[in-house]
């Protein structure tokens, strides 16, 4: 019998669908097919009629528009005079190569730009509304005054880390010890002019946002109308690192061939290692990104800036004050992240950078804000001893408790506090000794970096193992632990075993036990994060 033929015919521009329609004639004489492999403006159109099986590889270029080799193909067949039944002896098959060199994936909303800007009062909903109706919520926040804004940690120490007070006054929010504020951040002036320059945004103009698909919501939180400098500062997270799909939709939106090409490899499968060399690993932001491919982003649509950037989101911190020893003020323990990677500009944390730059001393500042429930809950039970550990700014929780549990006549308060040194970074040492004297708090400190040997709060913890013993197991204490999830729970936890051993005379296995039966009774609770 005759070997079955097989014609592969290919339109291509850069050569992409023609080495995929070589690799299938190469296929196909693997499998004893006679195979021939043609471009499609070399092959005389007219022999179609006598072919019996035929692949089509077929590329696009530009903004979906077929290949040069092929045009004179796809008029043919687009002929009026081209009789309906004249391939109807053919089997054929077409395999379509996209082209990144233009955005198949329509984008989620439209922007529409105004022409002249709206009339006053129907721009941004934080200074439209500083009291708002119910509840602060995401959606609606309360601009809270900030009232202070101080740093409290020693002028040679190595952290700023800041104690800010806010006034809730009107604001209908309440809240217990163990509770969280979450904050709504901005990116910084410079960050948003540098964006619009690089994007070619007017920062000053208007839009209306409309979603492409009927059924899909409007972005939360954006007005409507919005101006671009709205949308760029307190919305996009320019300042955030990038993911690996960032990379692909920046790759379908480039047209400068080069800038395509590096965004494709970083995109790909393969680029991963050197995709998380160039962003992951020295933490490389969405700005940054920008500014290392300018063609690219100066052609990107305004369109698919929702797209292509996530919304900024807010960050939660431990309220560190009670309302009934503040009443209408609440405080947060800020430390500003700031580190250094082989960038040359220091890596700095969007929202303690933010707040720590807010002087209220200048003027009035308002800050979004609402609150919701913590992971932690104290006894409600006058008499139940708690324990609490908190290293560092992991305190801030703790304080709010202490200061609850005292202005509601609740002793049995003990607390563990570690920080480097006694004169640099003793948050609240004045206010912690004063407690003390009245008989309100057993205050056990730990200062690593003050003698040789380093001491934590999980060595102050087996010190002390007979106290923690007693008021765990015959007193009922509920033990907690707030600091940073990298370290402080397996030491302290360790630490604990330790005491439920040496101290409790437990053997491994009812250690591990005992201290499963308070966490599942929640007499064991942690707040800890990266």
């Amino acid at each position: 019998m005759p070997a079955p033929q097989l014609l592969v015919l290919f339109g291509s521009q850069t050569g992409t669908a023609q080495d995929a329609a070589e690799r299938l004639g190469r296929e196909g004489r693997r499998r004893r097919l006679g195979c021939r492999v043609q471009a499609l403006d070399s092959y005389a159109v007219a022999h179609l009629i006598r072919e019996p099986l035929v692949v089509f590889v077929c590329a696009t270029t530009g903004q979906g528009d077929p290949p040069d080799n092929m045009k004179g193909f796809w008029r043919f067949i687009f002929r009026k005079n081209l009789p309906s039944a004249a391939l109807c002896q053919m089997d054929f098959a077409v395999l379509g190569l996209g082209d990144s060199s233009y955005a198949n994936l329509p984008s989620r909303f439209i922007l529409h730009f105004l022409q002249e800007a709206p009339s006053a009062g129907c721009e941004e909903p934080h200074e439209a509304s500083p009291h708002p109706p119910g509840p602060p919520s995401e959606a609606q926040p309360f601009l809270a005054p900030m009232v202070a804004n101080q740093r409290v940690t020693g002028p040679s120490h190595f952290q700023d880390v800041r104690l800010i007070e806010f006034d809730i006054t009107g604001s209908s929010i309440s809240f217990a010890a163990g509770d969280v504020v979450l904050i709504q951040p901005s990116n910084t002036a410079a960050h948003v002019q540098r964006f619009c320059q690089v994007l070619g945004l007017d920062p000053k103009q208007y839009f209306v946002l409309r979603a492409r698909e009927a059924g899909v919501p409007v972005a939360p939180g954006l007005p409507q109308p919005c101006s671009v400098l709205h949308l760029v500062s307190q919305y996009l997270d320019i300042a955030s690192v990038p993911r690996r799909s960032f990379f692909e939709l920046l790759a379908c939106l480039s047209p400068h061939e080069l800038e395509r090409e590096k965004l494709l490899e970083l995109s790909s499968a393969r680029g991963q290692e050197e995709l998380c060399e160039y962003c992951s690993r020295p933490r490389r932001t969405v700005l940054e990104v920008l500014c290392d491919f300018p063609h690219t982003a100066g052609a990107i649509p305004a369109d698919y800036l929702l797209d292509l950037i996530p919304r900024i989101r807010p960050r939660a911190f431990s309220i560190a004050s009670s309302l009934l020893a503040r009443p209408m003020k609440l405080q947060i323990l800020v430390a500003v992240v700031q580190y250094q990677t082989r960038l040359k500009e220091p890596r700095r944390g969007l929202c303690s950078s933010w707040l720590a730059s807010l002087d209220p001393g200048q003027g009035p500042v308002r800050v979004p804000l609402w609150v919701r429930p913590g992971g932690l809950s104290f006894p409600e039970t006058p008499d139940t001893p708690v324990i609490m550990v908190g290293p560092g700014t992991g305190v801030a929780p703790f304080r709010a408790a202490v200061q609850e549990r005292v202005a509601q006549g609740r002793t049995g308060n003990v607390l563990f506090f570690g920080c480097r040194w006694r004169d640099q970074d003793f948050f609240w040492e004045a206010e912690w000794q004063e407690l003390e004297r009245k008989g309100c708090l057993t205050l056990v400190t730990a200062f690593s970096r003050e003698q040789e040997r380093k001491v934590y709060v999980q060595h102050r913890l087996r010190e002390l193992g007979p106290l923690v013993w007693e008021l765990l197991d015959l007193r009922g204490a509920c033990f907690y632990l707030a600091g940073n999830a990298k370290y402080v729970p397996t030491e302290v936890t360790e630490a604990l075993m330790s005491v439920f051993q040496e101290v409790g005379g437990l053997s491994h296995s009812d250690a591990a036990a005992y201290l499963a039966r308070l966490q599942r009774t929640l007499r064991f609770q942690t707040e800890t994060w990266a």
